[in-house]
């Protein structure tokens, strides 16, 4: 191994002492709503859970699980209002209930069946209504192309004038299968964009994905991801590849909605080089 070469950490993957290992992740699965399981042995000795980017192992191990009641787990949670509302559904052992936390979030404790809290943890609620509210207000998403001056008004906002060239605008727009736009009701203006590319046979790309900086982290992007996804399910053939390029930091923005990293390479073509 290279000595400047920094190793990168993926996620974390707590293993958990447990007294049985097929009931637990049932619980987990079923209650708890993690949708992915495995398990390992016959009977099971060993298996986990996952949902996004939350992974949970468990192991069999009663008397280590019977001192280890009480320990906790803490999941950070987009969306948290809903998961509360499920696991109430589920009648998940709620011992804490859901509340803003003088640490600047919100969170609920629920406690599983081996005796470990599993705290659920997000945005403040007060500012997740304020957002919420605001945007159902304010924004309206539509189904369409930005118009040229449109899409290179979001260039240059979120700075990518750079890699874009102006002069092809207009094959840039007429490639996508599919596109939607935000727009701001109270002016007009278009403050966010997603296409869609394909062969309409097997694969899908998503591209420029956009919002306007002073929009971003509001929800804007996520409610112009929904109609993508939303929109490929409806119309992609079954077991389409869908495909995206994005920067390492905005991976779990991507695994919400079920994109998982995978192996890739890229080229930019560079002026002189034809």
């Amino acid at each position: 191994m290279q000595d400047n070469l920094e190793p990168v950490l993926a996620h974390a993957e707590p293993i958990l002492a447990v007294q049985n290992v097929e009931e637990t992740v049932t619980y987990w699965h079923d209650i708890l709503g993690f949708p992915q399981k495995w398990t390992w042995g016959e009977p099971p000795n060993h298996g986990g859970v996952s949902w996004h980017g939350a992974f949970i192992q468990f192991s069999l191990n009663p008397k280590l699980a019977s001192v280890s009641k009480g320990n906790a787990i803490f999941i950070r949670v987009k969306n948290l209002e809903t998961i509360y509302s499920f696991h109430q559904n589920t009648n998940a052992e709620i011992v804490e209930p859901l509340e803003n936390k003088p640490w600047g979030m919100a969170g609920y404790t629920v406690k599983e069946i081996n005796g470990y809290y599993i705290v659920f943890a997000g945005a403040m609620i007060s500012d997740r209504q304020k957002s919420s509210t605001t945007l159902q207000k304010d924004i309206r998403i539509i189904q369409r192309l930005p118009t040229p001056d449109e899409y290179l008004n979001l260039v240059s906002a979120v700075g990518w004038e750079k890699y874009s060239n102006h002069e092809m605008v207009d094959k840039i727009l007429n490639a996508p299968v599919f596109a939607v736009v935000a727009e701001d009701k109270t002016n007009g203006d278009i403050i966010g964009t997603a296409l869609v590319l394909s062969d309409q046979a097997s694969f899908y790309y998503v591209k420029d994905l956009m919002v306007t900086p002073v929009w971003q982290g509001k929800g804007i992007g996520t409610m112009l991801m929904r109609e993508v996804v939303k929109w490929l399910d409806d119309n992609a053939p079954e077991h389409a590849y869908v495909g995206l390029f994005t920067g390492e930091n905005l991976a779990p923005f991507y695994k919400q909605f079920d994109f998982v990293p995978v192996f890739g390479m890229n080229r930019r073509v560079q002026s002189g080089t034809k």
